[in-house]
């Protein structure tokens, strides 16, 4: 449970206050390329990783000269524009060396929250790992206002894993886990190397960020810690500020602490869709779609007979045979109109009907829960 050699979907949270010479205001190379060949070690077996980084702000405020103290808004998003460059090219330039091929990818709250934004943005990430590339993920700060920011990156980090149904996440920080008080003020604070349940005891732990460059603090990490086991993901605190520090982490020799979920990403997706008091709408199939459905398959257009409901591209719909008995519930990949049109023709007619690729399948067997 606690090795990062059995991830096969890896969010890695990266803080500024590791990746960014603090005094200096300048990526710490040495500690980038060490990460790089960290990552490529677990991409070359097959994990899929995606990486939320910090920095572009503190970069980008070193390069405009921007005096030191608190930033206004308008001066961050300057900061952001400019840091934001440097800081995917750094990324490009570490990994290239390996062959990984990287992508960015810039998130604000509203992509998280709004249904169609969310359902692209995963679809957009899903897309690239699936062609071995790692999306570099940050926060777009050049357009994201107070009122639609995540406001810290390790929230951002577990919404990104809670959208891409990653197994792991891993919050690199300035501190190897969860203490029982704070460790800088308390010297009997004892380290806590395993949380399955957060309870009030253990949210009552958390303390404030240690650093300038820190955005968060104990407390969020715990938020993310909350969005990540719901989802059904687990979810490391790690110091992060060492050279390889990925790569102990990798080999099992650093401390840290780990947050378990009960449930795995998909058993926890399933259990959310099945739990919706609200269906959109009903697709009614035929037998050959029935014994699909009953061996695990997903639901292609050419199974369905008549559709029922007006609803949208994501909503959760009720399937159901000709006698009207239920025998699923999923989220569709089309909205009513278009689903229409490609009920009950074959997945290869999608294009010629529709106007555009979408997905062979009506209902993915990822999105389906068999009744």
């Amino acid at each position: 449970m606690t090795s990062l050699t059995s991830s096969k979907r890896l969010v890695v949270k990266i803080g500024s206050s590791i990746l960014v010479d603090e005094k200096k205001g300048v990526i710490r190379h040495d500690w980038l390329e060490a990460l790089a060949d960290d990552v490529a070690r677990l991409h070359k077996k097959g994990c899929e990783i995606v990486l939320v980084s910090s920095g572009a702000i503190r970069l980008g405020r070193t390069h405009l000269k921007l005096a030191s103290g608190a930033l206004k808004l308008e001066e961050s998003q300057a900061a952001a524009a400019t840091g934001q460059i440097r800081l995917a090219h750094a990324y490009q330039e570490a990994l290239a060396r390996h062959g990984i091929t990287v992508a960015q990818v810039l998130l604000t709250l509203d992509d998280s929250e709004e249904r169609r934004r969310y359902l692209n943005a995963r679809q957009t990430m899903a897309t690239l790992l699936g062609l071995k590339a790692i999306p570099v993920i940050n926060e777009n700060d050049t357009v994201a206002t107070d009122e639609i920011r995540f406001g810290d990156n390790d929230r951002l980090g577990a919404r990104v894993a809670e959208m891409i149904s990653a197994d792991t996440l891993v919050l690199m920080s300035d501190i190897d886990g969860l203490y029982t008080s704070d460790p800088r003020n308390d010297k009997t604070a004892r380290h806590i190397p395993e949380i399955r349940e957060l309870t009030p005891e253990i949210e009552a732990m958390a303390g404030v960020a240690a650093s300038e460059l820190s955005n968060g603090g104990m407390v969020t990490k715990l938020m993310a810690g909350r969005i990540a086991m719901a989802a059904g993901c687990r979810m490391a605190i790690a110091d992060g500020r060492a050279v390889g520090a990925l790569g102990a982490l990798i080999d099992g020799t650093a401390r840290c602490s780990w947050f378990l979920p009960e449930a795995s990403p998909l058993s926890a997706r399933k259990k959310w869709i099945k739990g919706s008091l609200k269906s959109s709408g009903t697709l009614v199939v035929d037998d050959g779609a029935v014994r699909a459905l009953s061996t695990g398959k997903s639901l292609l257009p050419a199974g369905v007979t008549s559709i029922d409901g007006e609803f949208k591209r994501g909503d959760v719909v009720d399937v159901k045979d000709k006698k009207g008995h239920m025998l699923a519930r999923g989220l569709v990949a089309y909205a009513a109109d278009d689903a229409r049109r490609i009920a009950g023709r074959k997945s290869a007619d999608i294009e010629k009907l529709l106007g555009f690729r979408g997905r062979d399948e009506i209902v993915h067997r990822d999105d389906l829960v068999v009744e």
